[in-house]
């Protein structure tokens, strides 16, 4: 995916249910007795904010103590009283983070905002205590020399290599002075983090963008619909609202002739953060390379981005550059000859002005039209928000078999819906919240987490409770949800996300997470199913009529699925580069942040004024509050692997095809962490990964036509001369480095 705002939460936040031993009665902290809620769901309409602080402190005490007991047992050290006891150990504490985590992102407010300024740097500290704890990390070493003669299976010896590399990246190697400096750093990272997200936050809700009827020119009746409702909602009745989110921002981009209004709401949307008021992060950003750096330096790395990626499938930055640098430039390349094709049109407009970032989506939706006769606004009513979710279920239980029954059980925002997940044999699999709609408490983007992770106790599967979570475009009056192409996309994205949580099947807590560079597989491979013929047959259905999207468009949808794929690839690779050069420094220095990526994107690598980086520094949550700091290449590593398993039921001329779904689940999705990412992916392909089918997927590779009889391209299809042709290298990269 493009756009996964907090996804982190997907892959970091890797914990189980906490339960005590009675249930809870009235006026207890419902964080600290057992849940009694249908299906072992969180108890939201018991949860306050004041019971976090004393949840966070009963777990940490919890914890310390099962360390204790591991640290003070005088028996010889073993996989069970040490490997074991470690796993098992924190799960009240991991229980009550997962749920803080989440509400956080989803339903925010300034009580909670305030415990996460206070709680974050203590549980950093405990986590560290942890971690840098010299007696327990003894005992790990002890079982770890002795590895050979243990007699240990698969998973248990993937989780005594996982928790002893964990230790050592940690800083458990490192001496006393040492470990002291890098509590410091580690407890000031995650008050920089809060701050940042918090400034984002509020930026993202303070700006809006008031107009009358006479300044709405061009905007189509759904999104005059959207802004006149966000208006009576702020009590501007007779106004138009449009604020900083993507649903408002977006469709008024795409449409408005006023070109003046576009480029005021478009540079707020780029200024965000970087005002020299109160929520400006750029000293933030320093102070998170700095930090970041010095702790790459005492771990042993030369940078901070070299300490994460060796840790990740790729396996080295040099494999990381390898990739992005390949698809760069001829991405570009493709960019430019879009912006070619807007041009004319621009300047029959503006004779003597000059092409802004403002005006892609207006000139490119403009080139939309008159080349394939189309428009977004013409899908819209087929993509309903009820029809797409049907859609997704659809697939799931076309591929798996699995079905999905809406529940009653206790909600965290009244607008938030639940479902029972039942696998083939009707048994439980567990619980999916959705949550679709923006609102001033929530994150901007699109995520999916859990509030409960699946794990074994007493050889029994604990079921997770999974959300998906998201800012889509809001009903309005009488008309239900309409979703964008991109929306649509998006939520077959992260119910790929809830699928993987779903469908895991660790024994080991330590083994349920997979490298940030494979997390994405599941999520986009899904992808690939959302604007297929067959599938759209069975849940494009016009809200109004009833009727199946007409084959024509659907033709029209499949000409144009290369269009602006010059401009999205390259607005991609662009914050991947910003991300992995901020993050390869091996030195600080103080700097200007925007000067910074002048440098990296402009006068480096010859990026056109007319695009921007997806995420600029001073907004890009993923790398700095979100888990993805040198990781936002993620999605791109991943996208050859989703491409190439997608091959996988073309080849085999079903696109539903049961065998390949089953192996895809038993073999990648249900092993969780229990393997490394490249050994999982092919024991379900039965080969290396090829480029080819990503690289073909966004216009930048076609395959040789017969020398003997070369094939003419339709007038309309997208051209591709313009592109000079990519070596096809292999991915290269390694699995985890221990």
């Amino acid at each position: 995916m493009k756009r996964i705002t907090a996804l982190f939460t997907a892959c970091t936040l890797l914990m189980t249910l906490a339960s005590c031993n009675k249930p809870q009665t009235q006026g207890e902290n419902p964080l600290l007795a057992q849940w009694d809620t249908p299906y072992g769901v969180p108890p939201f309409d018991r949860i306050r904010p004041e019971h976090f602080m004393p949840a966070f402190e009963r777990g940490m005490s919890l914890h310390e103590a099962e360390i204790d007991a591991i640290v003070t047992n005088n028996d010889e050290p073993t996989f069970e009283n040490v490997i074991l006891a470690y796993d098992n150990a924190g799960q009240a504490l991991a229980q009550t983070e997962l749920v803080f985590g989440m509400l956080s992102a989803a339903e925010t407010n300034e009580r909670l905002q305030a415990i996460e300024e206070e709680a974050m740097p203590r549980l950093t500290a405990h986590a560290d205590r942890i971690l840098l704890n010299e007696k327990l990390f003894d005992k790990i070493r002890a079982v770890y020399d002795r590895r050979a003669t243990l007699d240990l299976d698969a998973e248990q010896s993937r989780l005594l290599q996982k928790t002893y590399d964990g230790f050592v990246r940690a800083g458990a190697l490192l001496d006393a002075d040492k470990k002291e400096r890098l509590k410091q750093i580690n407890e000031e990272l995650s008050l920089t983090a809060v701050k940042f997200g918090q400034n984002l936050l509020a930026e993202n809700n303070n700006y809006t963008l008031v107009l009358d009827s006479k300044e709405l020119d061009g905007l189509p009746t759904g999104v005059r619909e959207q802004a006149g409702e966000k208006a009576k909602a702020m009590d501007k009745n007779g106004k138009y609202v449009f604020t900083l989110h993507k649903p408002s921002l977006i469709p008024f981009l795409t449409y408005s002739s006023r070109r003046d209004l576009r480029e005021q709401l478009y540079t707020a949307y780029l200024n965000r953060c970087n005002n020299g008021d109160k929520y400006d992060n750029k000293q933030l950003i320093n102070d998170f390379i700095r930090l970041r750096t010095e702790k790459a330096h005492l771990l042993g790395y030369p940078s901070y981005a070299a300490y994460v990626v060796a840790d990740q499938m790729a396996g080295s930055t040099e494999a990381v550059y390898g990739l992005l640098e390949e698809i760069w430039h001829p991405a570009l390349e493709r960019a430019k000859g879009e912006l070619a094709e807007m041009e004319p049109l621009f300047k029959q407009d503006h004779p003597d002005g000059e092409f802004a970032s403002w005006d892609w989506w207006y000139y490119a939706e403009k080139v939309r039209k008159q080349k394939y006769a189309l428009d977004e606004e013409m899908l819209r009513p087929y993509f309903s928000l009820e029809n797409v979710q049907s859609g997704i279920f659809f697939l799931a239980n076309r591929l798996y078999g699995i079905s999905f029954r809406p529940i009653v059980v206790p909600l965290y925002h009244p607008e938030a819906a639940a479902y029972e997940v039942l696998d083939a044999d009707q048994s439980h699999l567990g619980v999916l919240y959705f949550d679709y709609f923006p609102r001033e408490g929530k994150s901007q983007g699109a995520w999916c987490g859990n509030y409960v992770e699946q794990t074994y106790r007493d050889g029994k599967r604990v079921a997770p409770v999974v959300s998906v979570v998201a800012n889509f475009t809001r009903p309005a009056g009488n008309t239900p949800a309409l979703l964008t192409l991109d929306e649509t996309e998006t939520l077959f994205h992260e119910f790929g996300h809830a699928l993987h949580f779903l469908f895991h099947d660790v024994k080991y807590r330590g083994l349920a997470e997979v490298e940030g560079d494979f997390v994405e597989l599941p999520s986009q491979v899904m992808e690939n199913w959302a604007f297929e013929p067959e599938m759209l047959k069975h849940y494009a259905i016009h809200y109004r009529t009833s009727e199946a999207i007409p084959d024509y468009l659907v033709e029209k949808m499949r000409r144009s699925e290369l269009f602006n794929q010059g401009f999205v690839t390259t607005e991609l690779i662009a914050a991947s580069l910003t991300d992995m050069d901020i993050h390869s420094l091996e030195t600080y220095e103080p700097f200007d942040p925007m000067a910074f990526e002048r440098r990296a994107l402009v006068e480096k690598r010859g990026l056109i004024p007319q695009i921007e980086p997806r995420y600029r520094y001073p907004y890009f949550s993923h790398i700095f509050d979100g888990g993805y700091s040198a990781g936002y290449y993620f999605y791109t590593w991943a996208e050859v692997l989703d491409k190439d398993a997608y091959e996988a039921f073309r080849e085999s001329g079903d696109l539903f095809n049961k065998q390949i779904a089953r192996d895809f689940r038993y073999k990648l999705l249900a092993r969780g962490g229990s393997e490394d990412g490249m050994s999982l992916y092919r024991a379900f392909r039965g080969k290396e990964p090829d480029k080819r089918a990503m690289l073909s997927g966004r216009g930048l590779w076609t395959d040789p036509e017969p020398a003997e009889e070369p094939a003419a391209a339709p007038q309309d299809a997208e051209a591709t001369t313009a592109v000079p042709a990519l070596p096809i290298r292999p991915l290269t990269g390694s699995a985890t480095q221990h």
